[in-house]
């Protein structure tokens, strides 16, 4: 079988994948949730000419000199609007946040005035407008302030809150049930027998799948049987999963049972090898409304095809640009030709002082090497027949979460 390329399996694994329902959820269960529609302010913010300083709201004509005298009439808090206008010769003490009372065009702060028995002194001269943040200044009722398809912040979600929102329309978070396959596993903190290794692939994809904004279900670890590898998919179908994935199992060896399994549940398979280096062996199927991915075991190969492919999809189903961004960055060593496959290489990454990124693969790219991998910051790309490249010449990366 010839070997897909990354953008054919990628458009494959992205088919047809569209947002998932809308719900409501309360203001501070919203964080990092996708909105679901364009959310508009519902009132105007502020609402009325507010004072941005402690000080005395006046008629700037009235304090163009310094040594205006002028009488005091009265006070003004935040939330407490005066109920009087200020008139030629008065002013009103006003505090920050004080709605202007009418008549009042200008604000001077308390530094710049000296108080004198019912009256008081403008040390500085007034000027029309100053230290007044007028109505509307922030945002007006009807402006489109956060778009559909946007992940909330925390400060959005403050912006939220200011624009009268207590609920937010969001994006259903999509459900991503995680099986792991193979008798040589063993949880951490046990003591592996011969041929055992340490499990580690579901924390790293368990997290990932949650920092996109997806619930993720530990299906734990299915023996190289065929009835339990059925039995792990039929747990994912009654946990009612949006995307299962499966990881080992992915190769046709004989001991390599997940697409087998997949097949036996009705599974419609586009079972593939993709020209990428490393995860070349992956699969990808529907059953329902279920997508599958089926991920290499290599712990480096299962990551890598996560971020590619797992994660545009979370994002597709939440509405939101599944295109990972990629940079450009000057390679820091020498790279020999690429063959057929398209190469993501682990790399460190460095910064000069001109803010030009230097990206540098580490020697060492065995697929079954974790060390290295928490130790880089992004993939350098090769492109299938890449020609030789020296240190200096530019290259594409794509950054590794944080």
């Amino acid at each position: 079988m010839a070997l897909m390329p990354v953008s054919d399996a990628l458009s494959a694994v992205l088919a047809g994948a569209e947002p998932l329902a809308e719900e409501k959820v309360g203001l501070d269960a919203a964080f990092h949730r996708v909105l679901a529609r364009d959310l508009a302010a519902l009132r105007t913010q502020p609402p009325e000419a507010m004072s941005a300083m402690d000080g005395y709201a006046l008629r700037a004509a009235d304090a163009d000199k310094p040594k205006a005298r002028l009488k005091v009439i009265g006070e003004v808090a935040a939330g407490r609007p005066f109920d009087r206008v200020v008139g030629p010769g008065e002013t009103a003490r006003i505090f920050t946040g004080g709605v202007v009372p009418e008549g009042a065009d200008a604000v001077v702060i308390q530094e710049d005035t000296i108080a004198e028995d019912g009256h008081v002194v403008i040390t500085e001269p007034a000027v029309k407008g100053r230290h007044i943040r007028p109505a509307g200044v922030d945002f007006h009722q009807g402006m489109v302030l956060l778009q559909a398809g946007r992940r909330l912040s925390d400060r959005d979600l403050s912006l939220a809150a200011s624009m009268n929102h207590p609920a937010l329309p969001v994006r259903r978070r999509p459900k991503v049930a995680l099986l792991a396959t193979g008798d040589e596993l063993v949880m951490p903190g046990s003591t592996p027998g011969p041929g055992q290794i340490v499990y580690s692939n579901g924390y790293a994809l368990r997290a990932l799948v949650r920092s996109e904004g997806a619930e993720a279900i530990d299906l734990g670890i299915a023996a190289d049987t065929l009835e339990a590898t059925v039995a792990g998919i039929r747990r994912a179908r009654e946990a009612a999963a949006d995307i299962l994935v499966t990881t080992g199992g992915a190769s046709v060896g004989d001991h390599d049972l997940v697409k087998q399994a997949l097949e036996a549940e009705g599974v419609e398979m586009a079972f593939w090898k993709i020209a990428m280096r490393p995860g070349k062996p992956m699969m990808h199927g529907r059953l329902a409304g279920m997508r599958v991915i089926g991920l290499p075991g290599n712990p480096v190969s299962s990551y890598v095809c996560a971020i590619l492919f797992l994660v545009p999809l979370i994002r597709s189903l939440l509405g939101r640009e599944p295109q990972l961004p990629r940079e450009t960055a000057l390679l820091g060593r020498d790279l020999g030709a690429n063959d057929s496959r398209e190469d993501y290489l682990r790399a460190q990454l460095d910064k000069r002082a001109d803010g030009t990124l230097i990206a540098t693969p580490v020697t060492q790219q065995d697929s079954s090497l974790l060390g290295n991998l928490a130790l880089s910051q992004a993939r350098v790309i090769r492109p299938a027949f890449a020609p030789k490249a020296s240190a200096g010449s530019p290259c594409e990366i794509l950054r590794l979460p944080l």
